[in-house]
Protein backbone atom coordinates (compact mmCIF):
# COMPACT_ATOMS: atom_id res chain seq x y z
CA UNK A 1 0.00 0.00 0.00
CA UNK A 2 0.89 3.51 -0.85
CA UNK A 3 1.74 5.60 1.99
CA UNK A 4 -0.06 9.60 2.02
CA UNK A 5 1.77 11.74 3.62
CA UNK A 6 1.01 14.22 1.24
CA UNK A 7 -1.40 16.27 3.39
CA UNK A 8 -0.49 18.42 5.72
CA UNK A 9 1.49 20.01 2.87
CA UNK A 10 -1.42 21.86 2.44
CA UNK A 11 -1.49 24.05 5.87
CA UNK A 12 1.14 27.21 5.86
CA UNK A 13 0.19 30.91 7.42
CA UNK A 14 -0.36 30.66 11.13
CA UNK A 15 -0.46 26.86 10.64
CA UNK A 16 1.45 24.91 14.04
CA UNK A 17 3.41 21.98 12.33
CA UNK A 18 4.55 19.31 13.86
CA UNK A 19 8.44 18.75 15.12
CA UNK A 20 10.18 18.76 11.90
CA UNK A 21 7.90 19.07 9.55
CA UNK A 22 9.05 21.08 6.52
CA UNK A 23 5.71 22.78 4.52
CA UNK A 24 4.75 22.16 0.90
CA UNK A 25 7.81 19.58 0.04
CA UNK A 26 6.80 19.91 -3.76
CA UNK A 27 7.64 17.00 -6.06
CA UNK A 28 7.98 16.98 -9.89
CA UNK A 29 5.72 14.74 -11.61
CA UNK A 30 9.29 12.81 -13.07
CA UNK A 31 9.88 11.93 -9.58
CA UNK A 32 6.35 11.39 -8.57
CA UNK A 33 6.44 8.43 -11.01
CA UNK A 34 9.93 7.26 -9.81
CA UNK A 35 8.44 6.97 -6.41
CA UNK A 36 5.09 5.26 -7.43
CA UNK A 37 6.88 3.03 -9.82
CA UNK A 38 4.13 0.99 -12.02
CA UNK A 39 2.05 0.62 -8.72
CA UNK A 40 -1.21 2.43 -8.94
CA UNK A 41 -1.84 4.85 -5.53
CA UNK A 42 -5.06 3.54 -3.83
CA UNK A 43 -4.41 3.95 -0.11
CA UNK A 44 -2.50 6.43 2.73
CA UNK A 45 -1.58 5.99 5.76
CA UNK A 46 -2.17 10.01 6.32
CA UNK A 47 -4.83 11.35 8.99
CA UNK A 48 -6.64 14.09 9.41
CA UNK A 49 -9.57 16.10 10.58
CA UNK A 50 -11.19 19.53 9.75
CA UNK A 51 -13.95 21.62 11.57
CA UNK A 52 -15.46 24.90 11.46
CA UNK A 53 -16.22 27.75 13.77
CA UNK A 54 -19.87 26.55 13.93
CA UNK A 55 -22.49 24.47 12.35
CA UNK A 56 -25.42 27.01 10.84
CA UNK A 57 -24.71 30.29 9.55
CA UNK A 58 -26.53 33.42 8.15
CA UNK A 59 -25.72 34.19 4.58
CA UNK A 60 -23.18 37.02 4.59
CA UNK A 61 -21.52 35.81 7.46
CA UNK A 62 -17.79 34.71 7.10
CA UNK A 63 -16.62 30.97 7.96
CA UNK A 64 -13.41 30.16 8.95
CA UNK A 65 -11.67 26.64 8.23
CA UNK A 66 -9.28 24.68 10.62
CA UNK A 67 -7.66 21.36 10.74
CA UNK A 68 -5.23 18.74 11.59
CA UNK A 69 -3.06 16.59 9.55
CA UNK A 70 -1.08 13.50 10.96
CA UNK A 71 1.44 12.13 7.85
CA UNK A 72 2.15 9.12 10.06
CA UNK A 73 5.12 8.58 8.10
CA UNK A 74 3.79 8.12 4.80
CA UNK A 75 6.00 9.75 2.13
CA UNK A 76 4.62 9.36 -0.98
CA UNK A 77 3.18 12.26 -3.61
CA UNK A 78 0.02 13.49 -3.57
CA UNK A 79 -2.21 16.35 -4.91
CA UNK A 80 -4.81 18.34 -2.37
CA UNK A 81 -8.18 19.50 -3.35
CA UNK A 82 -10.33 21.39 -1.00
CA UNK A 83 -13.84 22.80 -1.98
CA UNK A 84 -17.63 23.35 -0.68
CA UNK A 85 -20.23 21.87 -2.24
CA UNK A 86 -23.89 22.81 -1.83
CA UNK A 87 -25.59 19.53 -1.31
CA UNK A 88 -29.02 20.69 -2.46
CA UNK A 89 -27.76 21.39 -6.06
CA UNK A 90 -24.23 19.22 -6.33
CA UNK A 91 -22.50 22.11 -6.86
CA UNK A 92 -18.82 22.48 -5.99
CA UNK A 93 -16.77 25.93 -4.99
CA UNK A 94 -13.20 25.06 -5.05
CA UNK A 95 -10.60 26.45 -2.54
CA UNK A 96 -8.83 29.52 -2.93
CA UNK A 97 -10.72 30.72 -5.86
CA UNK A 98 -14.27 29.91 -5.31
CA UNK A 99 -14.78 28.65 -8.59
CA UNK A 100 -16.90 26.25 -10.08
CA UNK A 101 -13.70 24.87 -12.08
CA UNK A 102 -11.45 22.16 -10.23
CA UNK A 103 -8.14 23.16 -8.76
CA UNK A 104 -5.80 22.39 -6.24
CA UNK A 105 -5.45 24.08 -2.88
CA UNK A 106 -2.89 26.94 -4.74
CA UNK A 107 -5.12 27.52 -6.99
CA UNK A 108 -3.88 25.38 -10.13
CA UNK A 109 -6.47 24.69 -12.38
CA UNK A 110 -6.14 20.87 -13.88
CA UNK A 111 -4.85 22.67 -17.85
CA UNK A 112 -1.90 24.48 -15.30
CA UNK A 113 -1.26 20.98 -13.70
CA UNK A 114 -2.10 20.32 -10.05
CA UNK A 115 1.25 20.71 -7.91
CA UNK A 116 2.33 17.27 -6.71
CA UNK A 117 3.54 17.59 -3.17
CA UNK A 118 4.51 15.69 0.01
CA UNK A 119 2.59 16.15 3.43
CA UNK A 120 3.92 17.51 6.43
CA UNK A 121 2.22 17.08 9.71
CA UNK A 122 -0.34 19.77 10.86
CA UNK A 123 -2.35 20.27 14.31
CA UNK A 124 -4.97 22.96 15.00
CA UNK A 125 -4.06 24.84 11.99
CA UNK A 126 -6.31 27.34 10.18
CA UNK A 127 -6.95 26.60 6.62
CA UNK A 128 -9.72 28.98 5.50
CA UNK A 129 -9.61 32.44 7.08
CA UNK A 130 -7.21 34.98 8.45
CA UNK A 131 -3.70 33.73 7.69
CA UNK A 132 -5.02 29.79 5.92
CA UNK A 133 -3.31 28.21 3.76
CA UNK A 134 -5.72 27.35 1.84
CA UNK A 135 -7.58 30.33 1.76
CA UNK A 136 -5.91 33.42 3.24
CA UNK A 137 -9.27 35.04 3.88
CA UNK A 138 -12.71 33.79 5.92
CA UNK A 139 -15.24 32.91 3.20
CA UNK A 140 -18.59 34.76 2.73
CA UNK A 141 -21.44 32.42 3.04
CA UNK A 142 -23.70 32.39 0.24
CA UNK A 143 -27.16 32.99 0.12
CA UNK A 144 -27.63 29.10 -0.62
CA UNK A 145 -30.14 27.76 1.95
CA UNK A 146 -29.70 24.27 3.79
CA UNK A 147 -26.49 22.06 4.45
CA UNK A 148 -23.47 22.48 3.03
CA UNK A 149 -20.64 20.20 3.18
CA UNK A 150 -16.44 21.72 3.83
CA UNK A 151 -14.25 18.95 1.67
CA UNK A 152 -10.26 18.62 1.89
CA UNK A 153 -8.83 15.76 -0.53
CA UNK A 154 -5.86 13.62 -0.95
CA UNK A 155 -5.58 12.49 -4.06
CA UNK A 156 -3.05 10.93 -6.39
CA UNK A 157 -0.06 12.34 -7.74
CA UNK A 158 -1.95 12.65 -10.88
CA UNK A 159 -5.15 14.30 -8.93
CA UNK A 160 -7.57 11.36 -10.79
CA UNK A 161 -8.16 9.36 -8.12
CA UNK A 162 -9.41 10.46 -4.18
CA UNK A 163 -7.36 8.51 -1.48
CA UNK A 164 -8.37 10.24 1.69
CA UNK A 165 -11.11 13.16 2.52
CA UNK A 166 -12.23 14.71 5.38
CA UNK A 167 -15.44 16.57 6.26
CA UNK A 168 -17.74 18.77 7.95
CA UNK A 169 -21.32 19.76 7.55
CA UNK A 170 -22.69 23.19 8.23
CA UNK A 171 -26.34 24.50 7.78
CA UNK A 172 -27.25 27.93 5.80
CA UNK A 173 -30.36 29.31 7.60
CA UNK A 174 -32.76 31.92 7.24
CA UNK A 175 -32.79 32.05 11.02
CA UNK A 176 -34.29 30.24 14.40
CA UNK A 177 -37.33 28.91 15.54
CA UNK A 178 -38.12 27.80 18.30
CA UNK A 179 -40.01 24.09 19.03
CA UNK A 180 -41.75 24.23 22.28
CA UNK A 181 -45.07 22.39 24.18
CA UNK A 182 -46.55 19.40 21.99
CA UNK A 183 -46.77 18.72 18.06
CA UNK A 184 -50.66 17.35 17.50
CA UNK A 185 -50.93 18.20 14.04
CA UNK A 186 -48.52 16.85 10.95
CA UNK A 187 -45.41 19.51 10.81
CA UNK A 188 -42.49 19.53 8.76
CA UNK A 189 -38.48 21.00 9.97
CA UNK A 190 -37.28 22.32 7.11
CA UNK A 191 -33.66 22.61 6.32
CA UNK A 192 -33.48 26.73 6.03
CA UNK A 193 -33.85 26.78 9.43
CA UNK A 194 -32.23 26.47 12.33
CA UNK A 195 -34.43 25.06 15.97
CA UNK A 196 -34.12 25.12 19.24
CA UNK A 197 -35.79 22.20 21.53
CA UNK A 198 -37.09 23.93 24.75
CA UNK A 199 -38.30 21.47 26.99
CA UNK A 200 -40.06 18.39 26.57
CA UNK A 201 -41.10 18.84 22.78
CA UNK A 202 -44.19 15.49 22.37
CA UNK A 203 -45.26 14.63 19.12
CA UNK A 204 -48.72 13.10 20.34
CA UNK A 205 -52.55 12.77 18.63
CA UNK A 206 -51.26 10.61 15.42
CA UNK A 207 -49.00 13.59 14.70
CA UNK A 208 -46.13 12.68 12.17
CA UNK A 209 -42.99 14.96 12.70
CA UNK A 210 -41.13 15.10 9.30
CA UNK A 211 -37.65 16.79 9.43
CA UNK A 212 -36.34 17.42 6.07
CA UNK A 213 -32.39 16.53 5.13
CA UNK A 214 -29.84 18.74 6.39
CA UNK A 215 -31.78 20.10 9.27
CA UNK A 216 -30.07 21.41 12.58
CA UNK A 217 -31.89 21.21 15.80
CA UNK A 218 -30.51 22.60 18.89
CA UNK A 219 -31.19 21.60 22.07
CA UNK A 220 -31.49 24.29 24.69
CA UNK A 221 -28.98 23.51 27.56
CA UNK A 222 -30.67 23.63 30.92
CA UNK A 223 -34.23 23.68 30.71
CA UNK A 224 -36.33 21.93 33.54
CA UNK A 225 -37.78 19.46 32.42
CA UNK A 226 -34.62 18.91 30.25
CA UNK A 227 -34.81 19.55 26.21
CA UNK A 228 -35.95 16.29 24.77
CA UNK A 229 -37.43 15.16 21.22
CA UNK A 230 -40.29 12.93 22.62
CA UNK A 231 -42.22 10.45 20.09
CA UNK A 232 -45.00 9.37 22.28
CA UNK A 233 -46.93 6.29 21.74
CA UNK A 234 -49.38 8.16 19.97
CA UNK A 235 -46.77 10.03 17.32
CA UNK A 236 -44.20 9.17 15.14
CA UNK A 237 -41.02 10.94 13.05
CA UNK A 238 -39.67 11.01 9.83
CA UNK A 239 -35.99 12.09 10.05
CA UNK A 240 -35.00 10.33 6.57
CA UNK A 241 -31.80 12.08 5.93
CA UNK A 242 -29.02 11.10 3.59
CA UNK A 243 -25.26 10.78 2.89
CA UNK A 244 -24.94 13.68 1.86
CA UNK A 245 -27.28 15.43 4.24
CA UNK A 246 -27.47 13.82 7.22
CA UNK A 247 -29.65 15.32 10.54
CA UNK A 248 -27.61 16.70 13.27
CA UNK A 249 -28.98 17.08 16.32
CA UNK A 250 -27.56 18.60 18.93
CA UNK A 251 -26.34 21.24 22.33
CA UNK A 252 -27.22 25.28 21.80
CA UNK A 253 -24.41 25.96 23.66
CA UNK A 254 -21.33 27.91 21.34
CA UNK A 255 -20.87 25.35 18.68
CA UNK A 256 -17.55 25.42 17.55
CA UNK A 257 -15.86 22.32 18.80
CA UNK A 258 -13.60 24.86 20.30
CA UNK A 259 -16.74 26.17 22.66
CA UNK A 260 -18.16 24.89 25.50
CA UNK A 261 -20.47 21.86 24.38
CA UNK A 262 -20.42 19.13 27.06
CA UNK A 263 -22.48 15.53 27.38
CA UNK A 264 -25.65 15.81 29.26
CA UNK A 265 -26.55 19.65 27.34
CA UNK A 266 -29.78 18.46 26.57
CA UNK A 267 -31.80 15.11 26.69
CA UNK A 268 -32.04 13.46 23.08
CA UNK A 269 -34.81 11.52 21.01
CA UNK A 270 -36.90 9.27 22.86
CA UNK A 271 -39.05 6.81 20.79
CA UNK A 272 -41.93 5.36 22.54
CA UNK A 273 -44.49 2.62 21.30
CA UNK A 274 -46.49 -0.37 22.03
CA UNK A 275 -44.94 -3.11 21.37
CA UNK A 276 -44.41 -5.37 24.67
CA UNK A 277 -41.93 -5.41 27.12
CA UNK A 278 -41.32 -7.47 30.41
CA UNK A 279 -42.61 -4.74 33.10
CA UNK A 280 -46.65 -4.10 32.58
CA UNK A 281 -47.44 -1.63 30.33
CA UNK A 282 -49.33 -0.16 33.28
CA UNK A 283 -46.17 0.63 34.98
CA UNK A 284 -44.09 0.97 32.13
CA UNK A 285 -42.85 4.58 32.05
CA UNK A 286 -39.79 6.02 30.04
CA UNK A 287 -36.67 6.98 32.23
CA UNK A 288 -35.63 10.24 33.07
CA UNK A 289 -39.16 12.34 32.59
CA UNK A 290 -42.04 12.76 34.43
CA UNK A 291 -44.61 9.68 34.58
CA UNK A 292 -47.56 10.82 32.30
CA UNK A 293 -49.81 9.17 29.64
CA UNK A 294 -46.85 10.75 27.18
CA UNK A 295 -44.01 9.17 28.72
CA UNK A 296 -45.83 5.26 28.95
CA UNK A 297 -44.72 2.86 26.67
CA UNK A 298 -45.68 -0.70 26.25
CA UNK A 299 -48.39 -2.56 24.97
CA UNK A 300 -48.98 -5.65 22.78
CA UNK A 301 -48.66 -4.65 19.12
CA UNK A 302 -45.32 -6.29 18.05
CA UNK A 303 -45.80 -3.99 14.44
CA UNK A 304 -45.62 -0.80 16.16
CA UNK A 305 -44.13 2.52 14.05
CA UNK A 306 -42.23 4.84 16.32
CA UNK A 307 -41.35 6.21 12.76
CA UNK A 308 -38.20 5.99 10.57
CA UNK A 309 -34.91 7.94 11.65
CA UNK A 310 -32.33 7.40 9.06
CA UNK A 311 -28.58 9.30 9.04
CA UNK A 312 -29.17 10.99 12.20
CA UNK A 313 -26.76 12.56 14.31
CA UNK A 314 -27.09 13.02 17.93
CA UNK A 315 -24.57 14.96 19.74
CA UNK A 316 -24.25 15.73 23.89
CA UNK A 317 -27.67 14.71 25.18
CA UNK A 318 -28.61 12.69 27.88
CA UNK A 319 -29.33 13.98 31.12
CA UNK A 320 -29.02 12.61 34.45
CA UNK A 321 -32.26 13.48 36.96
CA UNK A 322 -31.14 11.42 39.82
CA UNK A 323 -28.79 8.21 40.03
CA UNK A 324 -30.07 5.63 37.21
CA UNK A 325 -32.60 7.83 36.14
CA UNK A 326 -31.01 9.64 32.74
CA UNK A 327 -31.76 10.02 29.16
CA UNK A 328 -30.23 9.12 26.40
CA UNK A 329 -28.78 10.22 22.61
CA UNK A 330 -31.15 7.46 20.94
CA UNK A 331 -34.05 5.71 22.86
CA UNK A 332 -36.52 3.21 22.40
CA UNK A 333 -39.14 1.96 24.44
CA UNK A 334 -41.65 -0.55 22.58
CA UNK A 335 -40.58 0.10 19.54
CA UNK A 336 -42.03 -2.53 16.93
CA UNK A 337 -40.89 -3.91 14.09
CA UNK A 338 -42.21 -1.42 11.49
CA UNK A 339 -39.77 0.87 13.13
CA UNK A 340 -36.86 2.22 10.94
CA UNK A 341 -33.80 2.47 12.58
CA UNK A 342 -30.40 2.91 10.50
CA UNK A 343 -27.37 4.87 9.55
CA UNK A 344 -27.22 6.74 13.13
CA UNK A 345 -24.54 8.42 15.70
CA UNK A 346 -24.43 8.88 19.22
CA UNK A 347 -21.25 11.65 19.51
CA UNK A 348 -20.58 12.72 23.26
CA UNK A 349 -23.74 11.16 25.35
CA UNK A 350 -23.75 11.37 29.20
CA UNK A 351 -25.44 8.41 29.63
CA UNK A 352 -25.67 5.44 27.16
CA UNK A 353 -25.32 5.95 23.21
CA UNK A 354 -28.28 3.42 21.94
CA UNK A 355 -30.47 1.80 24.60
CA UNK A 356 -33.80 -0.44 23.96
CA UNK A 357 -36.19 -0.72 26.82
CA UNK A 358 -38.24 -3.59 25.52
CA UNK A 359 -40.01 -3.62 21.88
CA UNK A 360 -39.08 -5.53 19.07
CA UNK A 361 -37.80 -2.48 16.69
CA UNK A 362 -34.47 -3.69 14.48
CA UNK A 363 -31.47 -1.05 13.67
CA UNK A 364 -28.74 -1.38 11.62
CA UNK A 365 -25.70 0.80 10.75
CA UNK A 366 -25.04 3.07 14.07
CA UNK A 367 -22.01 4.64 15.32
CA UNK A 368 -21.48 4.99 19.12
CA UNK A 369 -18.66 7.86 19.60
CA UNK A 370 -17.71 8.42 23.42
CA UNK A 371 -20.86 7.69 25.24
CA UNK A 372 -20.03 8.30 29.20
CA UNK A 373 -21.63 5.03 29.93
CA UNK A 374 -22.68 2.24 27.66
CA UNK A 375 -22.66 2.23 24.04
CA UNK A 376 -25.55 -0.83 23.05
CA UNK A 377 -27.69 -0.91 25.92
CA UNK A 378 -30.81 -3.40 26.23
CA UNK A 379 -33.28 -4.05 29.00
CA UNK A 380 -36.71 -5.30 30.15
CA UNK A 381 -37.41 -7.67 26.95
CA UNK A 382 -35.99 -6.44 24.17
CA UNK A 383 -36.07 -8.88 21.18
CA UNK A 384 -34.97 -6.78 18.26
CA UNK A 385 -31.84 -7.53 16.28
CA UNK A 386 -28.91 -4.81 15.10
CA UNK A 387 -26.29 -5.65 12.22
CA UNK A 388 -23.21 -3.15 12.14
CA UNK A 389 -22.58 -1.91 14.78
CA UNK A 390 -18.83 0.33 15.88
CA UNK A 391 -18.20 1.84 19.18
CA UNK A 392 -15.35 3.41 20.08
CA UNK A 393 -14.02 5.18 23.31
CA UNK A 394 -10.85 7.03 24.26
CA UNK A 395 -8.58 7.40 27.19
CA UNK A 396 -9.48 10.98 27.06
CA UNK A 397 -13.40 10.63 27.22
CA UNK A 398 -13.67 7.25 29.16
CA UNK A 399 -17.15 5.61 28.89
CA UNK A 400 -17.96 1.97 30.37
CA UNK A 401 -19.16 -0.89 28.32
CA UNK A 402 -19.60 -2.25 25.34
CA UNK A 403 -22.76 -3.41 25.33
CA UNK A 404 -24.60 -4.19 28.61
CA UNK A 405 -27.37 -5.99 28.46
CA UNK A 406 -29.67 -7.04 30.71
CA UNK A 407 -33.14 -9.07 31.35
CA UNK A 408 -34.60 -7.09 34.04
CA UNK A 409 -33.29 -5.80 37.23
CA UNK A 410 -36.86 -6.47 38.90
CA UNK A 411 -37.17 -9.67 38.21
CA UNK A 412 -34.20 -11.61 35.81
CA UNK A 413 -36.85 -14.09 34.58
CA UNK A 414 -39.50 -12.11 33.66
CA UNK A 415 -40.76 -12.33 29.73
CA UNK A 416 -40.72 -11.36 27.09
CA UNK A 417 -37.55 -12.19 27.77
CA UNK A 418 -34.84 -9.95 26.34
CA UNK A 419 -33.15 -11.77 23.66
CA UNK A 420 -31.81 -9.44 20.64
CA UNK A 421 -29.81 -10.93 17.84
CA UNK A 422 -26.84 -8.91 17.24
CA UNK A 423 -24.45 -9.37 13.91
CA UNK A 424 -20.87 -7.78 12.76
CA UNK A 425 -20.10 -5.29 15.76
CA UNK A 426 -16.55 -3.54 16.16
CA UNK A 427 -15.68 -2.59 19.92
CA UNK A 428 -13.22 -0.85 20.40
CA UNK A 429 -12.60 0.23 24.15
CA UNK A 430 -10.48 2.79 25.33
CA UNK A 431 -7.72 0.89 27.01
CA UNK A 432 -8.51 2.28 30.54
CA UNK A 433 -11.07 1.68 33.82
CA UNK A 434 -14.44 2.45 33.22
CA UNK A 435 -15.72 5.68 33.41
CA UNK A 436 -17.89 4.70 36.73
CA UNK A 437 -18.03 0.66 36.15
CA UNK A 438 -15.36 -1.03 37.77
CA UNK A 439 -15.83 -4.24 35.67
CA UNK A 440 -16.19 -2.65 31.98
CA UNK A 441 -15.88 -5.60 29.46
CA UNK A 442 -16.76 -5.05 25.72
CA UNK A 443 -19.56 -7.08 25.77
CA UNK A 444 -21.24 -7.66 29.39
CA UNK A 445 -24.36 -9.71 29.96
CA UNK A 446 -26.28 -9.68 33.28
CA UNK A 447 -29.91 -9.95 35.36
CA UNK A 448 -30.90 -12.83 33.21
CA UNK A 449 -30.13 -11.46 29.74
CA UNK A 450 -30.08 -13.93 26.54
CA UNK A 451 -28.14 -13.14 23.14
CA UNK A 452 -27.20 -13.77 20.12
CA UNK A 453 -24.07 -12.08 19.41
CA UNK A 454 -21.87 -13.24 16.01
CA UNK A 455 -19.09 -11.96 14.18
CA UNK A 456 -17.55 -9.27 16.63
CA UNK A 457 -14.65 -7.70 17.00
CA UNK A 458 -13.70 -6.69 20.55
CA UNK A 459 -10.69 -4.78 21.37
CA UNK A 460 -8.65 -2.71 23.79
CA UNK A 461 -11.13 -3.09 26.90
CA UNK A 462 -10.01 -2.38 29.88
CA UNK A 463 -11.85 -5.50 31.55
CA UNK A 464 -12.54 -8.98 30.03
CA UNK A 465 -13.69 -8.68 26.32
CA UNK A 466 -16.73 -11.11 27.63
CA UNK A 467 -18.16 -10.96 31.05
CA UNK A 468 -21.92 -13.03 31.53
CA UNK A 469 -22.51 -12.19 34.79
CA UNK A 470 -24.45 -13.95 37.63
CA UNK A 471 -26.06 -17.28 38.08
CA UNK A 472 -29.41 -16.29 36.34
CA UNK A 473 -27.35 -14.92 33.42
CA UNK A 474 -24.49 -17.79 33.24
CA UNK A 475 -28.26 -20.08 33.13
CA UNK A 476 -29.20 -19.05 29.60
CA UNK A 477 -25.45 -20.38 28.20
CA UNK A 478 -26.56 -23.75 30.20
CA UNK A 479 -29.86 -24.01 28.52
CA UNK A 480 -28.39 -22.82 25.04
CA UNK A 481 -30.28 -19.79 24.72
CA UNK A 482 -27.60 -17.28 24.43
CA UNK A 483 -24.91 -18.08 21.42
CA UNK A 484 -21.92 -16.23 19.92
CA UNK A 485 -19.98 -17.08 16.85
CA UNK A 486 -17.24 -15.49 15.14
CA UNK A 487 -15.96 -13.88 17.79
CA UNK A 488 -12.02 -12.10 17.51
CA UNK A 489 -10.76 -10.85 21.17
CA UNK A 490 -7.64 -8.53 21.14
CA UNK A 491 -5.71 -6.51 23.74
CA UNK A 492 -8.59 -7.15 26.22
CA UNK A 493 -8.34 -7.03 30.48
CA UNK A 494 -5.84 -4.63 30.08
CA UNK A 495 -6.64 -3.68 33.75
CA UNK A 496 -5.06 -7.39 34.77
CA UNK A 497 -1.35 -7.20 34.88
CA UNK A 498 -0.24 -10.08 32.82
CA UNK A 499 -2.85 -10.55 31.13
CA UNK A 500 -2.25 -13.47 29.01
CA UNK A 501 -2.89 -13.12 24.66
CA UNK A 502 -4.93 -15.78 24.95
CA UNK A 503 -8.95 -17.04 25.40
CA UNK A 504 -8.95 -17.75 29.24
CA UNK A 505 -6.87 -13.31 29.05
CA UNK A 506 -9.47 -12.18 26.91
CA UNK A 507 -12.69 -13.51 28.60
CA UNK A 508 -14.16 -13.64 32.08
CA UNK A 509 -12.97 -17.22 34.30
CA UNK A 510 -16.46 -18.32 34.18
CA UNK A 511 -16.44 -17.64 30.27
CA UNK A 512 -13.26 -19.97 29.40
CA UNK A 513 -15.34 -22.88 28.87
CA UNK A 514 -18.11 -21.18 26.75
CA UNK A 515 -15.07 -19.31 24.63
CA UNK A 516 -13.25 -22.73 23.87
CA UNK A 517 -16.64 -24.05 22.92
CA UNK A 518 -17.00 -27.21 24.88
CA UNK A 519 -19.96 -25.39 27.13
CA UNK A 520 -23.20 -23.52 25.74
CA UNK A 521 -23.02 -22.51 22.48
CA UNK A 522 -19.93 -20.95 21.94
CA UNK A 523 -18.02 -21.34 18.61
CA UNK A 524 -14.98 -20.06 16.96
CA UNK A 525 -14.09 -17.23 19.24
CA UNK A 526 -10.40 -16.41 18.30
CA UNK A 527 -7.51 -14.15 20.40
CA UNK A 528 -5.58 -12.72 17.60
CA UNK A 529 -4.62 -9.29 16.81
CA UNK A 530 -7.97 -8.18 14.33
CA UNK A 531 -5.59 -6.13 12.17
CA UNK A 532 -7.45 -3.14 11.56
CA UNK A 533 -6.08 -0.06 9.79
CA UNK A 534 -6.61 2.90 12.08
CA UNK A 535 -8.83 1.35 14.81
CA UNK A 536 -6.77 4.05 17.86
CA UNK A 537 -6.86 7.09 15.88
CA UNK A 538 -9.43 8.61 17.52
CA UNK A 539 -10.23 11.11 15.63
CA UNK A 540 -9.89 10.21 12.64
CA UNK A 541 -10.23 6.04 12.93
CA UNK A 542 -10.54 3.16 10.66
CA UNK A 543 -11.80 0.06 11.66
CA UNK A 544 -11.05 -2.00 8.04
CA UNK A 545 -9.35 -4.41 8.38
CA UNK A 546 -6.21 -4.61 6.71
CA UNK A 547 -4.19 -7.30 4.94
CA UNK A 548 -3.56 -10.11 6.62
CA UNK A 549 -6.11 -9.53 9.01
CA UNK A 550 -8.13 -12.86 10.43
CA UNK A 551 -11.12 -10.88 9.16
CA UNK A 552 -10.80 -11.45 6.11
CA UNK A 553 -10.22 -15.16 6.95
CA UNK A 554 -12.96 -17.92 5.02
CA UNK A 555 -14.18 -18.97 8.74
CA UNK A 556 -16.70 -17.39 9.77
CA UNK A 557 -20.74 -17.79 9.97
CA UNK A 558 -22.81 -15.90 7.67
CA UNK A 559 -26.54 -13.82 9.06
CA UNK A 560 -29.26 -15.27 8.10
CA UNK A 561 -31.51 -14.40 4.92
CA UNK A 562 -35.01 -13.36 6.83
CA UNK A 563 -35.43 -9.66 5.28
CA UNK A 564 -33.48 -7.65 7.74
CA UNK A 565 -29.94 -8.81 7.80
CA UNK A 566 -27.34 -8.65 5.36
CA UNK A 567 -26.56 -12.20 4.34
CA UNK A 568 -23.11 -11.43 2.57
CA UNK A 569 -21.70 -9.94 5.74
CA UNK A 570 -19.98 -13.22 6.94
CA UNK A 571 -17.00 -11.51 8.61
CA UNK A 572 -16.39 -10.45 12.24
CA UNK A 573 -16.89 -6.82 12.80
CA UNK A 574 -19.23 -3.99 11.19
CA UNK A 575 -16.36 -3.41 8.49
CA UNK A 576 -14.88 -5.15 4.95
CA UNK A 577 -13.69 -3.05 2.26
CA UNK A 578 -16.44 -0.11 2.02
CA UNK A 579 -16.37 2.77 4.97
CA UNK A 580 -20.25 3.16 5.41
CA UNK A 581 -19.53 6.10 8.04
CA UNK A 582 -17.73 7.91 5.74
CA UNK A 583 -18.77 12.04 5.34
CA UNK A 584 -21.72 11.90 7.65
CA UNK A 585 -20.31 10.68 10.91
CA UNK A 586 -17.91 13.35 13.07
CA UNK A 587 -15.23 11.13 15.33
CA UNK A 588 -13.31 14.01 17.08
CA UNK A 589 -12.09 14.25 20.20
CA UNK A 590 -12.61 17.75 22.17
CA UNK A 591 -8.78 17.43 23.45
CA UNK A 592 -8.25 17.16 19.85
CA UNK A 593 -9.84 20.60 18.39
CA UNK A 594 -10.24 22.35 21.53
CA UNK A 595 -7.87 25.60 21.88
CA UNK A 596 -4.77 24.91 24.59
CA UNK A 597 -4.73 26.85 27.36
Amino acid sequence: MLRLRLLSLLLAGTSVLLPGAEPFLEVSREDAVRAVGTLEQNSTDVSMWIWADKYVYRPGEQLTLRGTIKPNGDQSPYTLVAYRTNNQTGERSYLPGGGADATDIFGNTLEQGFRIVRVSGLEKAVLVGDGGAVAPAAVSIPEEFGMHTLTVEVRDFTGGRVLKAAYFKIGVVRGTVELTGNIEANRTLANDQAYIVRGVVAVRNNAVLTIEPGTFLFGQTGSQPPSVLLITRTGRINASGTRARPIIMTSRLPESPTGSRRRGDWGGLLMLGSAPGNVPAAQSFIEGLTQSPDTQWGGTDTNHNCGTVRYVRSEYAGVQLSPNNETNNFVWAGCGRATVAEYLQSYYGNDDAFEWFGGTSNAKYLVATYAEDDNLDFQLGWTGSVQHFVALQNPADRGNRGIEGDNSEFDNTATPWSNPTIFNLTLVGSGEAGSSEPVSPGIYLRRGARATVNNAVVTNWSSPGLFIDGAPTQAQIDNNETKMNGIILWGNSRGTANAPATLAGQVNSTDVTFAEGTRGQGRRFLAMNPILRRALEWSDPDFRPAMGSPVLQPRWICPPDNGFFDQNACYPGAFLDRDWTEEWTIYHRSVDVEAQP
